[in-house]
């Protein structure tokens, strides 16, 4: 890998200054242990048993000045690499712990948005984030309890949760990317009755998706805007407190851009989005709790898309017009926990979903897929070993058009002392092909293969970790190992998908830190190396990076309403797929890049309730790309192009709360 002197000099600043050696301080417990329903506790549960567990709040998320998920979790979450394709609501390239995209779950209130259709389509480009309580995000192989796609971890994106006392928000903002996002919330109860209201829009020209080299004239939809209104309802009834039944609805529509850097004279998706889910939790007695969930999402979409005519200046080509594709996917989950005896809790469950969907673009026929799902977890208390716990689990996977798949998992975590901890987890994982990779048919791509077989994995993570009070106002750390063999990997060859014989492996490492200097300044720092290559070959991976850095500085003066965070997030080598545009065959690489951001927050009156709030986005104005493609320019002949990174931007917002 290559650094510039100034990403050096700053790389060395932050490895090598005591200041700077840090760690999160924010405990999951103080967070989680407030929930009351089984299924929200599930990441809490499994932090005690061996996993790590990252969490967001919405009072990070404001003070950072976010709009959109994918930036929030790019910048802010430890260990996870996010790379938006053209900036906010669009979509991006991921990877966990040496992953791909469509090895991570993404879920909005433990409801699956990961589609079957695409697997690596994640419509988090409809999810603003002035709707998030907090964003859980599971880190290692989480099959037991999510089933496929949860390879490498697990994104649980929480709405805005219920209050007792009435409150509520509005706020206002504008950026320099010709863009304003208007959002507001109410939440309050009255008797047994507790609900929450969001709704917001945001609205944007966009930026020019692609640099003045790369665009060719016949390009005249250079800038990729958007368009994205969501409203949402949460309510409860609680019958008691042993007992509440909760229902959630939310409801997307958008037009977001997709330019392009040749020949686009427009390119864009309409699309609808319906998530609803219904959930009933109940505990019987100390000893045993039950929850039941029903939900359906439902994700539409009209494709258009018009080219410039060559041949025929100031004409119009139709290449598409509203092609629908979009798919329905709903289904209940039960699971219940027991405290039987002494010394063991244990966990049971039941997944069934029912997925449906189409792609009149890629010729995607109508597909359906049944999964049914059973599994169970064994876990010790403190009552057994009192600084040690562990967990065992395994789950079995019937698929309507794939058979039958089984996966385990062993977990545990001990404390040395008050100061010092260790934690682990080993299993297996899956990940059935998509409809994409079944049966996608479009000419101009690569071709689907009914005969795939799923992916399959084994995982392991290993960590130490602890807490030192003694430096500073407290130093936490955590070193973490992973490694991950993975058969029957899902590629291509002669553009038809195939299953890889040779076996691929990701291992790595990742450092965690976080030092509260003192009670006004915190900063943090995770550090990832990963090496993912297939057998026989020396190429990383497409779109896992050797490395990544990311680091934030925080300030909260006592005396003033105010905070200023510094952020940065450098990424070294990651390469794209290019179809074979080179003659041997070799992937474009477009890493190395670090972008810093610079936000802040200042509160009015003596009650705080008007805050204002700015964010200087990509403060140095790297210019970067998030992935490489191909295209051809005017003239007939091939060549690469980059999806360009958001340019030096700035943010401005107003907040009034009531």
């Amino acid at each position: 890998m290559k650094f510039s002197s100034s990403q050096l000099f700053l790389i060395t600043f932050l490895l090598f200054t005591g200041s700077v050696i840090s760690v999160r301080a924010t405990e999951i417990e103080e967070i989680l242990v407030k929930e009351t329903g089984i299924e929200e506790t599930i990441p809490l549960d499994l932090s005690k048993y061996g996993n790590r567990v990252e969490i967001i709040t919405s009072q990070e998320i404001e003070e950072h000045g976010f709009n959109d998920i994918a930036q929030t979790v790019q910048m802010l979450v430890p260990g996870l690499y996010i790379a938006p394709k053209n900036g906010p609501f669009d979509y991006f390239n991921g990877s966990l712990q040496g992953s791909r995209s469509q090895d991570i779950l993404w879920l909005v209130d433990g409801v699956r948005i990961s589609n079957r259709l695409y697997n690596t389509t994640m419509p988090l480009d409809t999810i603003p984030a002035h709707m998030v309580e907090r964003i859980e995000v599971l880190k290692g192989g989480q099959g037991i309890f999510y089933g496929t796609q949860s390879v490498s971890g697990v994104v649980n994106i929480v709405t805005k949760s219920f209050r007792s006392e009435t409150d509520g928000a509005i706020s206002a903002g504008a950026h320099s990317n010709e863009g304003y996002n208007v959002n507001g919330q109410l939440r309050g109860s009255i008797g047994n009755h507790e609900y929450v209201f969001y709704a917001s829009r945001d609205e944007a020209d966009g930026f020019q998706a692609f640099s003045d080299s790369d665009t060719e004239a016949s390009a005249t939809d250079r800038k990729r805007g958007y368009v994205v209104n969501n409203v949402g309802l949460k309510y409860a009834y609680n019958f008691s407190d042993a007992s509440h039944v909760m229902l959630h609805y939310q409801y997307t529509d958008n037009k977001v851009d997709f330019a392009r850097p040749t020949d686009v004279a427009e390119a864009f998706n309409e699309r609808s989005e319906d998530l609803f889910s219904i959930k009933w939790d109940h505990q019987f007695s100390e000893n045993i709790s039950l929850f039941v969930k029903g939900y359906y999402h439902n994700w539409s979409s009209d494709w258009t898309e018009r080219h410039n005519d060559l041949t025929n200046p100031g004409s119009i080509i139709n290449i598409s017009d509203k092609e629908f594709w979009g798919y329905e996917d709903y289904g209940v989950n039960t699971m219940g926990k027991f405290n039987l005896h002494k010394g063991m809790e244990y966990v049971l469950g039941y997944d069934h979903q029912s997925f449906s969907g189409r792609d009149d673009v890629l010729l995607i026929a109508d597909q359906s897929e049944q999964v049914g799902a059973v599994y169970f977890q064994a876990r010790t208390t403190s009552a057994w070993f009192e600084n040690t716990s562990l967990a065992f689990g395994v789950r079995h996977n019937e698929q309507s058009d794939a058979g039958g798949t089984t996966v385990w998992n062993f977990s545990g975590k001990h404390e040395f002392n008050d100061s010092v901890f260790m934690r682990g987890n080993i299993g297996t994982a899956f990940r059935l092909p998509d409809a994409w990779q079944l049966f996608g048919n479009d000419p101009c791509c690569t071709q689907g293969n009914p005969a795939l077989e799923g992916e399959e994995s084994v995982n392991v993570n290993v960590a130490l970790g602890g807490q030192l009070d003694n430096i500073a106002n407290g130093l936490s750390w955590e070193l973490i190992g992973f490694h991950r063999a993975v058969d029957n990997l899902i590629g291509s060859a002669n553009r038809i998908r195939i299953n890889s014989t040779n076996k691929v492996e990701m291992i790595g490492g990742e450092l965690i830190a976080s030092l509260a200097i003192n009670p006004e300044w915190q900063t943090n720092l995770d550090f990832v190396y990963t090496d993912a290559e297939a057998n026989g070959s020396d190429q990383q991976i497409v779109d896992i990076p050797r490395t990544t850095v990311k680091w934030n500085l925080n300030y909260q003066p006592q005396q003033y309403p105010l905070g200023l965070s510094l952020s940065l997030i450098h990424v070294g080598d990651v390469f794209s797929d290019v179809g074979g545009f080179f003659a041997k065959g070799e992937n474009a690489e477009h890493g190395d890049y670090t972008v810093v951001d610079l936000s802040g927050y200042y509160q009015l009156g003596q009650d705080g309730k008007h805050r204002l709030g700015f964010r200087a986005e990509n403060l140095l104005d790297e210019n970067y790309n998030t992935s490489i493609r191909t295209a051809t320019r005017d003239n007939g002949t091939a060549y690469l192009y980059g999806n360009r990174g958001v340019p030096m931007s700035f943010h401005l917002n107003y907040t009034y709360r009531f």
